[in-house]
């Protein structure tokens, strides 16, 4: 069952993240692309976060625009990651793209929604 609470979603998405990248085999590019990976799935909630604390319907969809992009980097960074081998591995990026498209989606739908 998903979760509908987008703050919680959030949270759990940049959680599994971090358990994810600590399975990920070290390289010079994974390490960069990790760091990266780290900075922007932390940034989706945060900036979500402080959409739901806007001064205004600017700020608001500042704050969501951010959250969509941040989505979008995501999945890029988790599409360039080298998961190696291991097949469990594997299945949870596919599925960390997944919810990062999913996430992407939902923020895009409520910016149409708020114009």
């Amino acid at each position: 069952m998903k979760e509908y609470d987008l703050e919680e979603r959030t949270y759990l998405f940049a959680k599994r993240i971090r358990a994810f990248v600590r399975s990920v085999p070290r390289s010079p590019e994974n390490i960069e692309d990790v760091k990266q990976l780290v900075r922007a799935s932390g940034s989706i909630g945060a900036n979500y976060i402080e959409a739901n604390g806007a001064l205004g319907k600017r700020d608001f969809t500042m704050r969501l625009r951010i959250s969509r992009k941040e989505a979008k980097e995501s999945r890029l960074f988790l599409r360039l990651i080298d998961a190696g081998e291991e097949r469990s591995i594997r299945q949870e990026q596919e599925s960390l793209i997944r919810e990062a498209e999913e996430l992407k989606n939902i923020f895009g739908a409520i910016l149409r929604k708020s114009e």
